[in-house]
């Protein structure tokens, strides 16, 4: 019997990409990223709930999910 176990999915920000624009923090429905020391996005890895919000709002693109 194979049971299928879906892998939880977490955003990831390219820190060193990041231009602490804000757009993914405005858009994420738990608050999971903040805006750190006006430099980068950091996501909470606890709140995180992979929805994929951020990554679609992105205007640089630097944000991916990714399996953890």
């Amino acid at each position: 019997m194979e049971t299928n176990i879906r892998k939880k999915r977490k955003a990831f920000v390219m820190e060193q990409d990041c231009v602490a624009c804000g757009c993914c923090m405005k858009v994420c429905p738990l608050g999971a990223i903040k805006v750190h020391k006006g430099i980068m996005a950091k996501v909470n890895m606890e709140q995180c709930v992979g929805c994929g919000k951020c990554v679609k709002e992105c205007p640089a693109s630097i944000i991916e999910l990714k399996e953890v």
